[in-house]
């Protein structure tokens, strides 16, 4: 698969590219927080990542993973794998790389201070690296752990040099040295990334000689701005300019099914939570998230059908789950929960909230495609069903630093997840696993929902080796946490991605839009 990725590079490489074709501007509709690849687990940041670093496994647009450092792996026995290096590869500064450099990077990730989601989730099984030879490194994990290579795909490759670069160095550019296509030129928070081409990249040369990353979080001045011809590429295409992009044929528009759920977030832990009063604006003496029926109350008062025809105008799916349907791991049993008002009621009134309570349902603006409008949506359903919503949105950098770890200052949120791995069991790891820095467990799990069954199959399902029980093992998983009601998931959005006429770019499931994938 990896030579059918390199064919491809090396062919546009070759190919007679005009000179107007050797700048390319990429409008990308989310923040970044840093450059620091081992920082923070935020899709935003992985759009910057993986244009200046590589990582031992890739994935091709459909996730499925292919050679990128390591040109192969397999399982020696049950608890041992051992990876093949590509020879030959150098750093952005001219340094060899080579396994010390694996090393130091498997150290370094958990070693990151203030990480506000961890990489640990995909380096905690390994318990011990041996490098064997200059192109040959072994990982041993405690227990069987299949999934390693698939893991080690989200995992950016630094320096042995970098290995305890603050994060601060990276975002100056000065620690921000990887293998990858393209090297660091300066950061710009808020405002853009710029790259120059890494000539000596083991993947070809890619046809673009200098790349600006610009971040456009507002969807109408993203559009305008490849309308313009200010940028020749965006991702997070508002479905609402779709048919007006279509339309234009200086245009291309390309979508397809994301690995993404937008869900909302219930405090299930804290005796009393924050945000959440009686009618009067009284503390309530209970929280009622913590009681399953008021979370499936919720649940019954979402019109999903609603919310993907009129806000994502047709771009999405109702959602049952946190992965859509075809990915593996998700389960076809699940299917999203039918709009029922008057069975929500009867819920929160078997559940002693038969007026109902208030509450604040805080949400990002311009991290997901119609953010705010879904809060916005969504509050008159609960309002509908006797839960008072008021909705408060922030910046995403503002409201993930205050809705996480240490302070969880949330009780009600509308966000989001990627399955970074392309099946199902990062997202259950992270958002349903009990909360566990060590383990690398629950990084995500904001309203810290906890429950043992739910932990112990967990613990079962990454360590099968069978794909056949795996996969149960997860669907189960999820079964398990859906009945619980851990999350109320509202659809799936498609990709959408459009570029200037002449340019070519496959819709990425992970959302994704890396510059050397785009092509003339």
């Amino acid at each position: 698969m990896v030579l059918r990725r390199l064919g491809l590079v090396l062919a546009v490489a070759l190919a007679a590219a005009p000179a107007e074709a050797q700048d390319l501007a990429i409008g990308l509709g989310t923040a970044v927080t840093s450059i620091d690849p081992h920082f923070h687990n935020l899709n935003s940041n992985i759009k910057i990542s993986v244009h200046i670093f590589d990582r031992l496994v890739d994935q091709d647009a459909q996730q499925v993973p292919v050679p990128a450092l390591a040109t192969s792996w397999k399982a020696i026995d049950d608890t041992i794998w051992e990876f093949k290096l590509r020879p030959g590869v150098r750093f952005h500064d001219g340094v060899p790389f080579g396994p010390e450099d694996v090393a130091a990077t498997l150290r370094r990730v958990p070693w990151v201070p203030n990480s506000p989601n961890s990489f640990v989730t995909y380096t905690r099984a390994i318990t011990e690296t041996v490098i064997v030879d200059p192109t040959t490194v072994r990982f041993r994990t405690a227990t069987p752990y299949p999934l390693l290579p698939v893991d080690l795909a989200s995992v950016n490759i630094t320096s042995r040099r970098q290995e305890q670069a603050s994060t601060a160095d990276f975002n100056s550019g000065a620690a921000a040295i990887g293998t990858g296509p393209f090297r660091f030129v300066e950061y710009l928070p808020g405002d853009r990334i710029n790259l120059v081409r890494n000539d000596d990249w083991w993947g070809g040369r890619v046809p673009w000689q200098k790349v600006s990353l610009r971040i456009i979080t507002s969807h109408p001045s993203r559009v305008a701005a490849l309308l313009a011809g200010d940028v020749q590429a965006i991702d997070d295409v508002p479905p609402s300019d779709v048919g007006k992009l279509a339309a234009d044929p200086g245009v291309s528009v390309v979508r397809g099914r994301s690995n993404s759920v937008l869900f909302l977030h219930m405090d299930q832990f804290r005796d009393q939570a924050p945000f959440v009063t009686d009618k009067s604006g009284a503390p309530l003496a209970h929280n009622p998230f913590k009681d399953r029926r008021v979370r499936q109350a919720i649940s019954k008062a979402i019109n999903r059908q609603a919310l993907v025809e009129r806000i994502m105008e047709g771009a999405a799916v109702p959602a049952a789950s946190l992965l859509a349907e075809g990915f593996f791991g998700s389960s076809a049993k699940l299917k999203p929960d039918a709009y029922d008002p008057d069975g929500a009621r009867r819920l929160l009134a078997e559940a002693g909230y038969p007026n109902g309570f208030a509450v604040t349902l805080h949400g990002p603006i311009g991290r997901y495609v119609n953010d705010n409008l879904v809060a916005q949506a969504v509050a008159p359903m609960l309002v509908r069903v006797g839960i008072d919503t008021k909705v408060v949105v922030q910046p995403w950098a503002p409201f993930i630093a205050a809705a996480g770890a240490p302070g969880y200052a949330y009780s009600f949120m509308l966000i989001g997840n990627s399955a970074t791995t392309g099946e199902a069991s990062f997202g259950l790891r992270v958002q349903f696993a009990t909360v566990d820095v060590a383990k690398g467990m629950g990084g995500s799990n904001r309203a810290r929902y906890s429950n043992p069954l739910i932990d112990q199959l967990i613990d079962r399902a990454m360590a099968t080796i069978d794909d056949t029980r795996r996969e149960s093992l997860l669907q189960e998983i999820s079964e398990v946490a859906m009945a619980d009601q851990a999350v109320v998931p509202l659809f799936h959005q498609d990709n959408i991605f459009a570029t200037r006429r002449g340019l070519a770019f496959r819709a990425r499931a992970d959302g994704l839009m890396p510059a050397y994938e785009i092509r003339p």
